[in-house]
């Protein structure tokens, strides 16, 4: 066998996306692509602001020497400057440019991270349902994913936390806003989980890490927050990218930001910045690092997604189904009407609706829909969504 057997168990996990994918490519061919609604992907369907082609022409425009060189492993330094001095107003808190990375995306930021703290069989404790691809960054540095169920809300359980914290949990992986489910933890889960986490440190002798993977920060609706977890917890790291916000997920240009108090911090950041380049990111992209340096604070129309949420909410409620209503990023999880999501899902692929089922993300019982689309496929969806729901309440 020329390939790694835990590449094809890989593979085989990771298959549901991967086969929504294929399912849509197939269905198009068959029943043209308006009539195929693709829920599947969370790529970004509202374009970039305006000043954002404006930036890229002006720099290109400059064409100074060195433009597209090689710089250091953490990033230009007005780069990680502009960064600092943006999360300093963003979060209240004061963060220095020495305490940032600049990097490929959020999954580069993510993978740098656990290079640069995880030893072998370190566990990384994580609140389901999540990302799917976390399980795999950990394993690509010799971790393992251990993941703690949330409430019905998809709010943090402490009690299940304070259980699933033990000798070698290293971090507390946490994505606010959630993909897949849109929630959004509170200040006072933060504050709860930095105080636990410290207890637990303590009682186990080691140091535990909070990681907050936030791109989806600046998509949140209706007056919600994202809490700043430096106020509440020393040994943390944020993750992120502009990938949503900015809507340039194919740009790969994200950021690590470590809080000032981290212990060993200078230790830290020098295993960030070596991890950048041997992991063979080797940088975040020269260019954009220069276009974001110039748009800190720049967001995408958030209403836009607003109103997509809105209109699906409604048309599946309308329609019986059970859901928590997202406060950010842009997916819904509702509830499957059949104890097997799977069967539901292919349900809907009947209907030409794509969506992933809830149990590749560690949430049974539920499946994701991305809303991230135009808004005539969700609006010529809900007919379908109302047959399957119907058809599946007719089975039991």
């Amino acid at each position: 066998m020329a390939v790694a057997k835990k590449m094809l168990g890989f593979i085989e996990s990771a298959s549901w996306i991967r086969k929504m994918f294929e399912e849509g490519t197939r269905l198009k061919k068959i029943h043209g692509a308006e009539n195929v609604y693709d829920f599947s992907l969370g790529n970004p369907n509202v374009p970039p602001p305006q000043v954002v082609k404006q930036k890229l022409l002006e720099i290109l425009a400059r064409d100074d020497p060195g433009m597209h060189g090689y710089m250091p492993n953490a990033g230009f330094a007005e780069t990680r400057a502009a960064l600092a001095a943006y999360l300093c107003d963003e979060h209240c808190f004061s963060i220095a440019a020495e305490q940032v990375v600049a990097t490929c995306g959020a999954a580069g930021a993510l993978n740098i991270i656990f290079k640069a703290l995880v030893n072998p069989e370190d566990e990384v404790l994580v609140p389901a349902p999540y990302f799917v691809e976390y399980g795999f960054y950990v394993d690509n540095h010799g971790g393992v994913l251990r993941s703690v169920q949330t409430r019905e809300d998809f709010t943090l359980d402490f009690e299940q936390m304070e259980k699933a914290i033990g000798p070698k949990t290293k971090i507390v992986l946490i994505n606010s806003p959630n993909n897949p489910t849109g929630q959004v933890y509170s200040d006072k889960e933060i504050e709860r989980l930095g105080r636990l986490i410290k207890d637990k440190g303590r009682e186990h002798g080691n140091t535990i890490y909070l990681v907050s993977d936030e791109p989806y920060r600046k998509i949140v609706y209706d007056a919600c927050t994202v809490p700043c977890i430096f106020q509440y917890y020393e040994n943390s790291l944020i993750a992120s990218s502009y990938s949503k916000d900015l809507s340039l997920p194919g740009e790969r240009i994200g950021f690590v930001a470590v809080h000032p108090a981290a212990e060993q911090i200078n230790e830290l950041m020098a295993a960030l910045a070596l991890a950048n380049r041997i992991l063979g990111f080797v940088n975040a992209p020269a260019l954009m690092q220069r276009v974001i340096c110039e748009l800190q604070g720049v967001c995408v129309d958030v209403t836009i997604y607003r109103e997509k949420r809105d209109r699906l909410v409604n048309g599946l409620r309308s329609a019986g189904y059970e859901l928590t209503v997202p406060a950010g990023a842009f997916y819904l999880f509702p509830k499957s009407p059949l104890p097997d999501d799977v069967e539901f899902v292919r349900l809907l692929q009947e209907e030409n609706i794509l969506v992933v089922p809830g149990s590749g993300f560690g949430g049974p019982g539920h499946f994701r829909i991305a809303y991230c689309v135009d808004d005539m496929t969700i609006e010529k969806s809900l007919p379908g969504f109302q047959r399957a729901f119907e058809r599946a309440k007719s089975k039991k």
